[in-house]
Order: structure tokens, then C-alpha cells, then sequence
């Protein structure tokens, strides 16, 4: 058994490490005339190159070989129409496809562009990226889990649970009773416990998606800024929605605040309006930044590596001991902070819905 953890952590560090290789993305392919600053390695922008979404699933590049899986592309440009075509048709960014291409550099760098009279014009894009086939993969498990597990529990009506239903229970108990319950009240917990698991085992899943490397894991989902932002988003309207009376009191008219803080310059209510909104501002950018700066630092290790390597081959071996040391123990401390970030978004929202459905004492 230790003989195949270790394989694993092996052939784990392996596939993380070998885009570091792709010299090759820099270079003009057509001429190979690749020159000691163009293979320099550049940790900003392959760091960066990994959190970041794009339009095609990258595994691993030797050299010039680059093994990647395409990704649909569509997209509709005002002049020309709708393209649907797969992504390999840009080989890796380096080409021009029916007029569209990958922008390189400037304000849209890395997304698709068409050039119109010498500008980059940004056409609507609802391409199918990795962050959006990781999300979809995460929602389709997600779904045959649940549906699985509700179908067992119809079938096996007051029996004990058995085998996705024994792993999911607890976990479901959990969310119910030290965390909806604590936070909403015994009474009105229910009509939110399907939001709190949602999100719950969402961020959970990606979160543990995000670490592995193989596909469909690898994507950065829950640190993409978007994907918190809606989910803050959906928190915020259904905070907003079930405010009672006694909510928007205390936001407009806070009781025991002394009056000068009211009147003339209202100060409390424009405190307190401006928490409205910050508090899933701060949703969001907590899950962001947490899980963004987990990916960052095990990338920042890895180049390490490359960055001791070009100074000195041996030193660039003697510093992978110490990388790789410290990657392992990153990715430990990623299934532990998976688990914590999904806690702390799912328990937030929960006081939130708490604190807006509460009665006036």
C-alpha cells in the first residue's frame, strides 16, 4: 500500500511539473530557431498560466510536443456570425482561425479577439472553457449522487444506510446541525438547507477537483473570481428576498444608535446599507483568494525548481528535494482548506439568512 501512495505522489508531481517544459508556447514554431531568452522560464506567466482559464485542457508538454485536449469554441462576431470550431484550429494560440485569434497581449490576453480595421474587437464568447467543463462535470456527479442517494433512501425506507447513502448521510447531518440549524434556528432551517448543501458539496467537490492534475480535475474553478461571484451573488438575492420587517429596520432605522448618528447626515443606515453589500463582496474574495493563492504557491514551488535549475543544473536538483517536500505537504494542506473554504461560505450564508429572518425580541 505505502509502495502505491508513493507512486502516486510521484507520477502527481510529475504531471504538475511538465508544463514547466513548454518552451516551446514562446517560440515561433515555424522557423525553430529558438534563441537562450526565449526558453528563458518565466515563473509569473506560467504560474499564472495555470490558475487561469483556457480554451483548451493542457496535460503535459515536452519541447515542441504539447499534449492537450481541444475544447468547443462559439462564438458570434457582428460581422461574421456565429463559429463553432474546436480550439486545436489556433494550435495553441500560435494562428488565426476564420478571422479570430487568441489575444497575446493588452486588455483581452488570453481570450478570444477579431481583428476589425487593425483594433481587437472582443466578440460574444460562450466557448466551452476548462473552467466551464470542470463545472459541468462537478454538476453532473454531483447530480448522480444526490439522485442515487435519494432513490436508496425511497427503496430502503427506514433501514439503515448503505454504501453512497452511508458516505453523503453524515455529511448532510452535519450541514443540518452544526450549521443550519445553530445559524437560521430550528424553525426556519429547512427552507434553506437545499441552498446550504448546494453550495456546500459544490465548492467542496471543485475545491478537491482543483488539486488533482488529471483530467477532468486541474481547474481552477472556485478560485476564478466569476464563479465566486455568482455564487456570493445567489446569497446575497436570497438574503435580500427573505428580509423580514425587523431586517430592514435595523438596516434604515437601527434601534438604540443615538439619534445625531441618524439625523441629519444618516450615517448608521449608510454604514449599515454598505454591509449589505459587503458581506458578499467578502464571500466572494475569501473563496477566491484562498483557493487562487493555495494553486499559486504550489506552482510557485515547483518553479523553484526551474528558476535554481538555470543558475545550475545541480542546484536545480538539490532544491527539487525541498520543492517537492513542500508541494506534498501544500497538497495535504489543500484537502484541508477544500474542506474548510466550502464550511466557511456554506456557514456564512447560513448567519446571513439567519440574521434577516430573525424576529424582533
Amino acid at each position: 500500500m505505502k509502495n502505491i501512495h508513493r507512486f502516486l505522489l510521484i507520477f502527481i508531481f510529475i504531471v504538475s511539473v511538465s508544463p514547466a517544459f513548454a518552451s516551446g508556447d514562446k517560440h515561433d514554431e515555424n522557423t525553430h530557431q529558438a534563441t537562450h531568452e526565449q526558453e528563458k522560464f518565466e515563473p509569473g506567466s506560467f504560474i499564472l498560466g495555470h490558475i487561469a482559464d483556457s480554451y483548451e485542457w493542457h496535460v503535459l508538454s515536452v519541447g515542441d510536443f504539447h499534449f492537450t485536449a481541444p475544447l468547443p469554441v462559439i462564438v458570434y462576431s457582428k460581422s461574421s456570425g456565429l463559429h463553432v470550431f474546436m480550439s486545436s484550429e489556433f494550435h495553441h494560440g500560435h494562428e488565426i482561425y476564420q478571422g479570430l485569434e487568441i489575444a497575446q497581449a493588452g486588455d483581452y490576453k488570453g481570450k478570444i479577439v477579431e481583428i476589425v480595421n487593425g483594433k481587437e474587437i472582443r466578440p460574444l464568447d460562450v466557448s466551452m472553457t476548462k473552467n466551464v467543463i470542470a463545472m459541468l462535470t462537478s454538476m453532473f456527479i454531483l447530480l448522480w449522487v444526490f439522485i442515487s442517494v435519494a432513490k436508496s433512501y425511497t427503496k430502503r425506507k427506514g433501514q439503515a444506510p448503505k454504501g453512497m447513502q452511508s458516505v453523503v448521510e453524515p455529511i448532510i447531518l452535519f450541514v443540518r446541525d452544526e450549521i443550519a440549524k445553530p445559524a437560521i434556528g430550528e424553525k426556519k432551517f429547512e427552507k434553506f438547507m437545499p441552498y446550504l448543501l448546494t453550495i456546500f458539496f459544490f465548492i467542496w467537490l471543485n475545491n478537491l477537483m482543483g488539486i488533482i492534475p488529471l483530467l477532468p480535475g486541474g481547474a481552477n474553478v472556485t478560485g476564478n473570481i466569476t464563479i465566486t461571484l455568482v455564487l456570493a451573488l445567489f446569497t446575497f438575492v436570497i438574503t435580500t428576498i427573505n428580509g423580514n420587517k425587523n431586517y430592514w429596520l435595523h438596516i434604515i432605522n437601527t434601534p438604540g444608535v443615538p439619534w445625531w448618528l441618524k439625523f441629519p447626515i444618516p450615517l448608521m443606515p449608510i454604514v449599515e446599507i454598505m454591509g449589505v453589500f459587503t458581506k458578499p463582496f467578502v464571500l466572494m474574495v475569501r473563496l477566491f483568494a484562498n483557493i487562487a493563492a493555495g494553486h499559486m504557491i504550489i506552482m510557485a514551488f515547483v518553479s523553484l525548481i526551474f528558476i535554481f535549475g538555470q543558475i545550475d543544473v545541480s542546484l536545480g536538483l538539490g532544491s527539487s528535494v525541498i520543492s517537492v517536500l513542500f508541494m506534498i505537504f501544500m497538497n495535504m494542506l489543500e484537502l484541508l482548506v477544500a474542506l474548510i473554504q466550502a464550511y466557511v461560505f456554506t456557514l456564512l450564508s447560513a448567519l446571513y439568512f439567519g440574521m434577516a429572518i430573525e424576529e424582533h425580541h
